[in-house]
């Protein structure tokens, strides 16, 4: 069976959660969320011993997107994001997402869920027992909905139909601050009724 290796970083001033994953076996790998800071980043791939094919934003916000440029030119992998916030990053996306949409990494297959609300094209990546959670879903709390484009009864809605669904087990791996699980979440999380 398919095994993933991942690794957080934590990229300031934000404190956003960077993502890198890959493939046990090819080392075939993806970088969620490239905040900034391309030098770290790029010290752990190679630390790592990486092949960066994919580079996968959740949203378009600058604080998820910093390093974008520098990381692609550095690993010559594609850039995927969300249709409908493509226009929103400087750099031309290789790859446009759509809901349920299949991202493979070496032996490794994710699905991007659209997960609208906090950004129009805000999406989450599900696979291994895992959900990369973007801005949407955060321990204890949700993405803010108060930004152009944000829509909190999406957002609420998104949350609900997509993610509360997985199973209690699957560890949610946010944008911002510490992992949860989605049973937790389910349970504890005061912004979901």
């Amino acid at each position: 069976m398919a095994k993933m290796i991942f690794r957080t970083l934590e990229i300031m001033p934000f404190g956003t959660n960077c993502y890198i994953v890959a493939a046990d076996q090819t080392r075939d790998g993806m970088v969620i969320d490239p905040a900034g800071d391309a030098p770290r980043i790029m010290n752990n791939i190679r630390e790592l011993n990486l092949k960066i094919t994919l580079i996968v934003v959740t949203h378009t916000h600058p604080d998820h997107t910093g390093a974008i440029g520098q990381i692609a030119e550095s690993t010559g992998a594609k850039v995927a994001v969300h249709t409908l916030e493509a226009r929103n990053i400087r750099r031309t996306p290789d790859r446009l997402l759509q809901d349920n949409d299949i991202l493979t990494v070496g032996d490794l297959t994710y699905h991007a869920l659209h997960t609208p609300g906090h950004s129009p094209g805000g999406i989450c990546i599900v696979g291994y027992g895992v959900v990369f959670s973007g801005d949407a879903l955060f321990n204890m709390s949700i993405g803010r909905t108060d930004f152009p484009g944000g829509n909190h009864n999406l957002l609420i809605s998104g949350i609900k139909g997509k993610l509360l669904v997985l199973p209690d087990q699957t560890l949610v791996l946010p944008g911002h601050g510490p992992r949860s699980t989605i049973g937790y979440e389910k349970r504890n999380n005061p912004f979901l009724p």
